[in-house]
């Protein structure tokens, strides 16, 4: 073997482990990222992680290699993250263990992809590092983010953005730019960083001195420029933070939500039917509020099976106050179709929400000749709902327009806002029993605050098991019940009118800005290119 063999076979395997320390690396700053999140709120943190990520794609040599650091950190992060997917699979939808840690560990690997597309289209040939991660690896990284949330169904959980809610000055950019708005101030926030400590630790191949000599005006003045554009993006989304988007519309009323805590694998069972309609008949005719919310499903029959009467005693505890019910109850059509709905009786005539957005697996198998096989594994009742209208409006109940959304589909945002500005409140019943003490219960929590903080409106949850609280229009929790107990929390709740930039707006002026962020970028590398 010759001198210059050896030399490529020994620059190869540096390759090789430098390549897998970054994975690795790459893989623990994901795991890290989720302490970001609820329940543990530490917003500063996903900051770091993601300078972390885009400091690895800067050294990245090809745009393979930051593909595959993506690739980890995304893996990191949702297996970290969403693990209670497993729960769901096999605590409840009884699917074996092999079989559902595989699904899960697939799903996360899926997931992953969509970082891993991040880090290919930042690591391109030719671009200066500051231009990367200043400009290409934030714009980048949300628009992959916004992806995740349509593509395949969408998942847009554990967005970065939502790290941010309810405290962090950037979640002022929520009422203006939406959730992937908050994802795009903290990535040009960590990318900043990134170019900061970057250009203050430069030692390139002529030499510090030579270095200092020929760039000291021009690192300098990147620094200055940097380190200014970091303060400004957080000033500023402090001060959008201060203003109040939306305008109170009539007086405040009094909003009963019930919790019945019916244990999930206890809910469907013929004999728990009669407990469990006792329960919530006790919780509505205790219950003060005008308007009073059961959680999703809470009724474990079909509308035309629920007793007449018990529906007729159930809207008589609330008429004396002008108030209504709404009923998260499954709804059969007479053609056989069947939906996840919620129902109002009371003083108002009867309405109907029909979810639209229904989760896969769950609620429907997609791809039915492929994964029809899944029906005989999971043990999970009614999976195949029918989809609701998109169009549907706000239930007039109360004396109030309330925009009701079902389970998850307060994780997307730009489908919230098809009810507004019409709706004066939100409304979201869940049941979250399917993921057992994890950390789902209150991540879900904090999609729902960024939902109060989009929109300028008040939230109110309703849960089988928790998180059942009321959340302020800008994103504050001003009650709660503790999970895994039987409560009606009851709070004056004031309606809002108006619209806030993002219910105008909804995603296009985000993505628009990543676009112009990218072509910034793109002419940026060519006059640099041209220049040197």
């Amino acid at each position: 073997m010759n001198a210059e063999q050896e030399n490529r076979n020994s620059g190869s395997r540096w390759s090789f482990i430098i390549h897998r320390s970054s994975f690795i690396i790459a893989f623990f700053l994901g795991a890290v990222t989720v302490v970001g999140y609820a329940p543990y709120y530490m917003f500063p943190l996903p900051v770091v992680t993601l300078a972390g990520l885009f400091y690895l794609w800067s050294q990245a040599g090809t745009p393979r290699a930051a593909a595959w650091t993506g690739f980890a950190f995304g893996l990191g992060l949702f297996l970290f993250g969403v693990s209670w997917i497993y729960v769901s699979l096999h605590d409840y939808g009884a699917m074996p263990a092999p079989l559902a840690a595989f699904a899960t560990l697939l799903y996360c690997a899926i997931l992953a992809l969509f970082p891993a597309a991040a880090g290919f289209a930042c690591a391109r040939p030719g671009v200066p590092r500051a231009i990367r991660c200043g400009l290409l690896a934030p714009a980048a990284w949300t628009l992959a983010e916004w992806m995740r949330g349509w593509l395949l169904y969408g998942f847009p959980w554990l967005a970065t953005g939502y790290s941010q809610v309810p405290v962090s000055p950037l979640a002022g950019y929520a009422p203006v730019l939406g959730i992937y708005g908050v994802t795009l101030a903290t990535a040009a926030t960590a990318g900043l960083i990134v170019v900061l400590w970057q250009r203050l630790t430069a030692n390139d191949e002529r030499g510090t001195r030579n270095a200092e000599r020929n760039t000291s005006f021009n690192w300098r003045f990147i620094v200055h420029r940097s380190s200014f554009i970091v303060l400004a993006i957080w000033l500023a989304g402090w001060f959008l933070s201060q203003i109040a988007w939306t305008t109170p519309v009539g007086a405040p009323f009094n909003a009963s939500l019930l919790q019945g805590n019916v244990a999930q694998e206890q809910k469907w069972r013929e004999e728990r039917v009669r407990p469990t309609l006792e329960t919530y008949r006790v919780l509505v005719e205790s219950a003060p509020g005008e308007l009073i919310i059961l959680p999703e499903t809470a009724l474990p029959l079909f509308l035309e099976q629920v007793p007449q009467d018990y529906l007729s005693a159930l809207a008589a505890s609330v008429r004396s106050r002008a108030g209504d019910v709404l009923i998260g109850v499954p709804e059969r059509t007479p053609g056989g179709e069947y939906f996840n709905s919620v129902v109002s009786v009371g003083s108002s005539p009867p309405q109907t929400y029909r979810k639209s957005h229904l989760v896969p697996l769950g609620e429907f198998i997609p791809l039915r000749p492929v994964l029809g096989w899944i029906v005989g594994v999971l043990a999970i009742p009614l999976q195949d709902f029918s989809r609701g209208a998109e169009g549907q409006r706000p239930l007039a109940v109360a004396g109030q327009r309330v925009a009701v959304n079902i389970c998850y589909e307060d994780a997307f945002g730009e489908e919230i806002i098809r009810q507004l500005p019409e709706a004066t409140v939100l409304a979201n019943v869940s049941n979250v029993a399917w993921f057992g003490r994890s950390n789902a219960p209150r991540q879900h929590l904090q999609i729902a605050q960024a939902r109060a903080l989009e929109t300028g409106r008040a939230m109110l949850r309703a849960t089988n098991t928790g998180i059942t609280a009321v959340i302020g229009p800008r994103g504050e929790v001003l009650a709660a019940a503790p999970e895994f107990e039987i409560r009606t929390v009851t709070y004056p709740v004031q309606g809002y009118g108006g619209a806030t930039p993002y219910v105008r707006w909804g995603n296009h002026v985000l993505l628009a800005l990543c676009l112009a962020l990218i072509a910034v970028a793109g002419w940026s590398a060519r006059r640099a290119a041209r220049s040197a």
